[in-house]
């Protein structure tokens, strides 16, 4: 295990700045995640930290070493790329143990090395099989076996479940954080699912344009998004955002949307200017209080129902928890839980704290 920090970190090709200024410290142990939509540079940074992408400014630190000028293989580091890149040829067995080899290890540590590597991921009946007989998933886990022997001091996963289906991606996600569980090797993750970056994550990195918008806990990146971006980015689906104004009366407050008014806590100080207003699908509530609003869309996906309706603010996702007997154009009333509200300065879309 080591840690691994970023100084001021950029990349560029040419008059593509694809990396700015990027400043991230990842503890010893930890699992974080790179998250954002494609284009938005993450894989590029993964490059970078990896060395087959040279720095364009700053220093990459793996413990107490700066490693800019090192190459690949001497960083310590273990990557798993998101086409597997097995070798065609060789069987299980001899993908897993290459880079021992490669180092003239004895062929009996080589087997023993394979053996465990092979039960830990529960591969020990595939090791004579070559990759072309192999499920997408089986020739995941030989990519991430062929990773772990090396025992590296950092992991590296470049969007590994892009090329499954659903059911599993689901599983490998599991498979990932028990491997993590088990080994505790500090981990850097790419993905553009944020359901991913979600169930993985120790913390995650929400990037946007080359940088990171925002560094935390998956709770604080869900909860306490900095910015409209981070909010919206994160959840699905997207958390509902309104334009209104707050106004008071008789020591009440409330935000007023149209000519509609929600019932807001109790507010000492205000800013300057009414901000927007941010709500996610589980604190938009359906029932017989509120204000008037017509059923849009239903969308059962099992243990959740997501019902979008209209009403004079626009639309809105609400999540209803089981089977829901609403149906289009059935009448309801919308209101809001505010224990859940988030609001965003309507000039620099930035979260802002109400008291």
């Amino acid at each position: 295990m080591a840690t691994l920090k970023l100084v001021n970190v950029s990349k560029r090709f040419g008059e593509v700045t694809a990396c700015s200024n990027i400043d991230l410290v990842v503890n010893e142990g930890e699992f974080i995640t790179l998250l954002g939509p494609s284009g938005c540079g993450k894989t590029t940074l993964l490059n970078v930290v990896a060395g087959l992408e040279e720095v364009s400014e700053g220093e990459i630190w793996i413990q107490d070493r700066m490693v800019n000028d090192l190459s690949p293989y001497d960083r310590n580091l273990a990557m798993v790329f998101q086409n597997y890149a097995l070798y065609p040829h060789m069987t299980v067995a001899e993908n897993i143990g290459f880079s021992m080899r490669l180092r003239k290890r004895p062929k009996a540590e080589i087997a023993e090395r394979v053996n465990q590597v092979a039960n830990t991921l529960e591969l020990e009946k595939l090791l004579d099989r070559l990759p072309r007989e192999l499920s997408g998933g089986q020739q995941q886990r030989v990519a991430i076996g062929r990773a772990v022997i090396r025992e590296p001091a950092i992991f590296l996963f470049d969007e590994p479940f892009s090329n499954l289906d659903a059911a599993l991606r689901v599983r490998m996600r599991v498979e990932i954080k028990e491997l993590h569980q088990r080994l505790g090797t500090t981990s850097v993750f790419v993905t553009h699912d944020q359901e991913e970056a979600l169930s993985l994550s120790d913390r995650i990195a929400v990037m946007q344009f080359g940088r990171i918008k925002q560094f935390g806990t998956p709770e604080q990146v869900y909860s306490l998004p900095t910015s409209k971006y981070v909010a919206r980015f994160i959840g699905s689906p997207q958390l509902d955002i309104f334009e209104g104004e707050f106004e008071s009366t008789d020591g009440q407050w409330y935000y007023r949307i149209g000519n509609e008014r929600f019932q807001m806590p109790d507010l000492t100080q205000l800013p300057d200017e009414s901000p927007d207003l941010g709500v996610r699908p589980e604190h938009i509530l359906l029932g017989s209080e509120g204000v008037p609003a017509s059923v849009h869309l239903v969308q059962p996906i099992g243990p959740f129902t997501y019902v979008t309706v209209n009403w004079e603010g626009g639309s809105a996702t609400a999540r209803v928890s089981g089977v829901s007997h609403l149906r289009p154009r059935d009448k309801v009333n919308l209101s809001f839980d505010t224990s859940g509200l988030l609001f965003f300065d309507r000039q620099s879309s930035m979260r802002v704290e109400l008291s």
